[in-house]
């Protein structure tokens, strides 16, 4: 006599064990026509699951996020039955859901290409036409091993070998295709309703460069072709908003083989970082943080005590001295404990506030890398702030304010910024009790904040829990940007101390903190998120000066020595070109204001004021100019055009 307890507190009773999907049709025929699948006492489960004691039920529908990556995990298992019906000869091997879609990894020699993908979604297509039903099949780890391997499923097997023995394996099979999954999955074929093959790339078996090359075919799928389309035109968005191209085309930066995922600024592309850059030096130091700078290269001794070397050690690069290892540094937090050290420190003295532009780099993987937005090697507007037990909520409550003002100022609002509680990993270091003891703290300080928060289990660093802090650019994607780590462990395994108002020795606790995270990202983020249109603050040129005849080429000059004394940035194009020409180039550039200069102008000492729009804002006095100028580098980013 299950009693079933709905989300709306209400309950069922039935005089036998029922299924997810009865219970569903007891509610109502169209429920029981959208459920994909139940979530019973917060675990998801296949609508074909029985429930023979009380629970708690949802019941999962497209309109639910669960309901989403269930529709995707399900299409996976889609493309890899189209496959294996069109390329027998493939072999399957993993097919995870990914943000916004899924992928499926292949072994099939002769590869695929986008070429290929027409072919595959008709197949896809008639599989869903053919409506198969999904069903679930549970074995021992030794009876799947043997049924994959009887069909020739080499990746399949050796997946399943390195399961713990003893281990039951559940089995999903629709149609003539079976496959390896923990599920659930849709309770049929045809539920799938809309989705799409986006591109294929290599991957290397098991993510290891010394295993094979796999096929990795990517895709997405969504509830509706609505929602299918809208995200095709996003995508579509962002491709003409890669930083990549317009870094091209308005001569930014780039890469190179020689220094994979090492940044080549360009002079536009290093007037903009240092713009960024300056623009946090300027709230830092109104904050009350003093900058310091520490060395790039560590000896491996200080990494080994402060448990990076055993945590974090595959990112690292090393190099070799004189018979010495060091390390060439991914984080700074370390060697900010190191300028702690030097000299006794009293209560009076907390918190102290170390902020450094540290340049950090990371052994990331090839296939990682991605522009600006992963590299190798990245600068942080990193701080350190050495405090009290006591004093941990008031400095954690001053970052986030800093943090919210800053992003503010770049025109994101409340509704852009998203935050995360990433708790204990796994591989970490300090006892479960100091775990306990700063989750808590953390989870403190965001509710008296007001900010709405979600918990993100197993993320946090290896020495401490963190906040992250998630933008979303003018496209929909989110960007983790800001973090806020408390640490009560890496103080004392490096010998910080302070001396409290009872004169004991007490070891300070430590939040590491970021507003952009990496320069690098963040810009390259603001780059897509303007489209290539920046603010007057952030572009690389701020005012081109055109003249239209050689006439006017000495009183161009003195305008732009002007504008340059009160610190703006000008471009003087004095070519001798039509003026449409050069008024549609510096267009195209992009460039903020465009002062056109005639005789007319040089006569009655003013500029012809156009902006990058095409709007003629008319003739004006220079002075006048600059202060419009002015108030709009002002306002930072608070616009997007």
């Amino acid at each position: 006599m299950p009693t079933i307890t709905l989300p709306d507190g209400s309950t069922r009773q039935f005089d036998k064990p029922v299924t997810v999907f009865e219970v569903a049709q007891s509610i109502g025929a169209g429920l029981a026509k959208a459920a994909l699948a139940g979530k019973v006492n917060d675990k998801l489960v296949d609508t074909f699951y029985t429930i023979d004691n009380d629970v708690n039920l949802s019941i999962i529908t497209s309109r639910d996020e669960e309901g989403l990556e269930i529709i995707r995990h399900s299409c996976a298992h889609l493309l890899a039955q189209a496959v294996k019906r069109l390329y027998p000869e493939a072999q399957v091997t993993i097919g995870p859901v990914i943000e916004d879609g899924f992928y499926y990894d292949f072994a099939y020699a002769p590869g695929f290409s986008e070429q290929d993908f027409a072919k595959i979604e008709a197949e896809m297509q008639k599989i869903i036409k053919e409506d198969f039903s999904v069903s679930r099949e549970e074995l021992s780890r030794d009876a799947a091993v043997k049924f994959f391997r009887d069909m020739g499923e080499e990746y399949k097997a050796k997946i399943i070998e390195d399961i713990p023995q003893g281990e039951v394996l559940s089995l999903y099979k629709q149609g003539e295709f079976t496959d390896l999954c923990r599920g659930p999955h849709i309770p049929h074929t045809g539920m799938i309703k809309a989705f799409k093959l986006t591109k294929v790339s290599g991957a290397y078996w098991r993510g290891d460069a010394n295993n094979a090359m796999l096929q990795r075919i990517y895709g997405t799928a969504w509830a509706n072709k609505k929602d299918l389309d809208a995200y095709i035109h996003r995508i579509e968005e962002a491709g003409k908003r890669d930083h990549r191209k317009i870094a091209k085309a308005q001569d930014l930066f780039h890469f190179q083989e020689e220094a994979p995922g090492m940044v080549f600024w360009h002079p536009n592309g290093w007037v903009m970082y240092r713009a960024l850059e300056n623009f946090i030096r300027e709230k830092l130091d109104a904050a009350n943080y003093q900058e310091i700078k520490t060395p790039q290269i560590i000896d491996k001794s200080l990494w080994e005590k402060s448990g990076h070397w055993d945590n974090f050690r595959d990112e690292m690069f090393i190099t070799e001295s004189e018979s010495r290892t060091y390390m060439i540094k991914p984080m700074n937090c370390p060697a900010h404990i190191q300028i702690f050290n030097q000299g006794l420190k009293s209560y009076r003295d907390l918190p102290i506030r170390f902020a450094e532009f540290g340049c950090c780099h990371r052994n990331e993987i090839s296939g990682a890398l991605h522009g600006l937005m992963r590299v190798r090697g990245l600068t942080q507007d990193d701080a350190h702030i050495f405090c009290t037990e006591e004093q941990i909520a008031d400095e954690a409550e001053s970052f986030i304010k800093l943090l919210q003002e800053v992003y503010t100022e770049f025109g994101f609002t409340a509704d852009n910024l998203h935050i995360h509680l990433s708790t204990r990993p796994e591989q970490r270091v300090g006892s479960d009790a100091l775990w306990d003891k700063a989750e808590g703290r953390l989870t403190e300080v965001l509710n008296e904040t007001g900010l709405s928060w979600q918990e993100n289990p197993g993320d946090g660093a290896f020495y401490g829990p963190k906040i992250d802090f998630y933008l979303k650019d003018c496209l929909g994607r989110s960007w983790q940007c800001g973090t806020l780590q408390l640490d009560f462990a890496l103080p004392g395994r490096l010998g910080a101390h302070y001396i409290a108002e009872d004169n004991s020795k007490q070891v300070p606790v430590m939040l590491h903190r970021a507003i952009l995270g990496s320069l690098e990202r963040f810009l390259g983020m603001l780059i897509e998120h303007y489209g290539g249109i920046f603010p007057a603050w952030l572009a690389p040129k701020q005012v081109a000066i055109l003249n239209i005849s050689d006439a006017q080429a000495e009183y161009a000059k003195n305008i732009a020595k002007s504008l340059e004394n009160e610190g703006f940035r000008v471009h003087s194009d004095l070519r001798n070109e039509k003026i449409g020409f050069k008024i549609r180039e510096h267009t195209l550039a992009r460039v903020p204001y465009l002062l056109v200069i005639g005789d007319r102008e040089v006569a009655e000492n003013t500029v012809a004021v156009r902006s990058r729009d095409g709007q003629d804002l008319g003739a004006m006095p220079i002075a006048d100019f600059a202060s419009r100028l002015q108030a709009d580098v002002q306002k930072r980013g608070r616009s997007v055009e």
